[in-house]
């Protein structure tokens, strides 16, 4: 009868080396897996309320209002479409392309009247620098607003300074705690709106979106608003 063990026992540390390499290259492919995220805010001066799509995927579970939004979904880094559409309807009012980077959380705004919608995105640095403080931002989203800044109510110093039309501030710290902000005209300090009473909380980041029109045309479209959103 012959033996042949050692034959065998020759190949194995060829065969275990053989699996490793395998498992490796498998292990490395799963943890190279780049994500971004994206979220979609509704900020059209009007009464209007939109559904939402990305790359043909429904966003909402309900139509978005004024200051309605939806929350970060993960996607690969890539270029998708995003559609906005009625409630009603499954017809685009407004397509364009959003491009994602790699590992990077965007905001994506509806802008405008209904006749002339358009998006505006940015990226969000969501960092902590100070547990103890919330972040804010503010985004003057109005189409006939001066340049505005944003401050806490009665406070004279500000927290963001001469924001025109669809630009934003980076985050600032904000104690924790419950206050209103205004908006207030850069050049004269005229408070133009100030935002409902709002619990800051420490950890967390915060849209300030000044939105509507200083002069609505007609009952559809919605006066100057301070909104406060958090962002999720």
């Amino acid at each position: 009868m012959k033996n042949f063990t050692p034959l065998s026992l020759k190949f194995i540390p060829l065969f275990i080396f053989i699996v490793s390499i395998s498992l490796t290259s498998c292990k490395k492919d799963e943890t190279d897996t780049t994500i971004s995220y994206l979220r979609v805010i509704n900020a059209s001066p009007s009464l209007a309320t939109y559904n939402t799509y990305f790359n043909g995927t429904l966003l909402n579970s309900a139509a978005l209002p004024f200051a309605g939004s939806v929350s970060y979904s993960s996607y690969t880094p890539g270029s998708y479409p995003l559609k906005f559409t009625t409630a009603s309807s499954a017809e685009s009012l407004l397509t364009k392309n959003i491009t994602l980077g790699v590992n990077t959380y965007y905001s994506t705004y509806l802008i405008n009247k209904p006749a002339a919608l358009d998006i505006y995105t940015i990226s969000d640095d969501l960092s902590i620098t100070a547990t103890d403080k919330a972040y804010v931002r503010f985004i003057n989203l109005s189409p006939d607003a001066p340049a505005l800044d944003l401050a806490k109510t009665s406070s004279t110093s500000s927290l963001a300074t001469n924001k025109v039309y669809k630009a934003a501030s980076t985050f600032t710290t904000v104690d924790a705690g419950t206050y209103t902000l205004d908006a207030k005209e850069n050049s004269t300090g005229t408070v133009k709106a100030t935002s409902a009473s709002t619990t800051f909380l420490a950890g967390y980041h915060y849209d300030v979106i000044c939105g509507g029109l200083v002069t609505p045309a007609n009952d559809t479209e919605r006066p100057l608003s301070l909104q406060v959103i958090l962002i999720k």
